[in-house]
């Protein structure tokens, strides 16, 4: 696939600084910014609803002064990512926690929300045949797509969409879509929807979405263990290649 085939719109300095500033202003997700109260609530909650009870009860009875996090974070939020991270070491719960700031941004923010997904579709032309989001991203490309806010003429020839390492397992995120628990995930017409996971990838809890609605195939990789999540390894592994020549021909 030539260069000129692919389009990335850069929609994550927007995010990071949001919609009213532009300029070269300090990313409000440093994690030198302490966390809000709603920040906060939103990761601690994201956080019960993945990890492992009996990892929890392990950590309950342990000194918080030996976690070795953040020391303004309070004591819910402190338990569920050192429990976590005995699932998902090497940080994954800090990490996790980190995901879930930007993540609460773009669903709590109508109206940053409303001018990223604007700037995504204008990626989209009479061509666009896959669609693939990671992270975040993959948040953001179910959002755009099932609004249909791409023009026709832009979106007429999407296929397929593939989603890496998607938050979208966690029940928190999908309440913030005001999708219902329990409801299943759609998208709208005939698009197909491959979503690829790494069952070591903390940010999505280490589960696919196929459980979620008869629409979502799964496909699992292994991205090794230094980092599960990466966009590049998503990117770069046989299953999502054979997604998109298929989707393409």
């Amino acid at each position: 696939m030539s260069a000129d085939a692919l389009e990335l719109p850069h929609w994550t300095g927007l995010l990071a600084r949001g919609a009213n500033h532009l300029g070269p202003e300090e990313d409000r997700f440093d994690v030198a910014v302490p966390l809000s109260e709603e920040e906060v609530d939103f990761a601690a909650t994201a956080l019960e609803e993945v990890v492992r009870q009996e990892d929890l009860a392990r950590v309950q009875q342990l000194e918080l002064q030996t976690l070795g996090l953040p020391q303004l974070w309070p004591a819910r939020l402190t338990r569920l990512v050192m429990a976590y991270d005995r699932r998902f070491p090497r940080g994954g719960g800090k990490l996790f926690v980190s995901m879930m700031r930007e993540v609460r941004f773009y669903l709590y923010e109508p109206d940053l929300a409303a001018h990223v997904r604007a700037l995504v579709a204008e990626s989209f032309s009479g061509s666009t045949a896959v669609v693939i989001g990671h992270s975040l991203g993959s948040v953001i490309a179910y959002d755009l797509l099932r609004r249909g806010e791409i023009a026709p003429d832009r979106s007429s020839g999407v296929r397929t969409l593939v989603t890496c390492g998607s938050p979208l397992t966690i029940p928190s995120v999908r309440r913030g879509l005001n999708v219902t628990d329990g409801e299943p995930l759609k998208l709208p017409g005939d698009i197909a929807w491959v979503n690829v996971f790494d069952p070591g990838d903390f940010i999505t809890g280490g589960t696919g979405l196929s459980a979620l609605s008869p629409e979502i195939t799964d496909a699992e990789v292994d991205n090794g263990i230094g980092n599960p999540h990466s966009a590049l390894r998503y990117l770069r592994s046989t299953q999502v290649a054979d997604v998109i020549a298929e989707s393409c021909q």
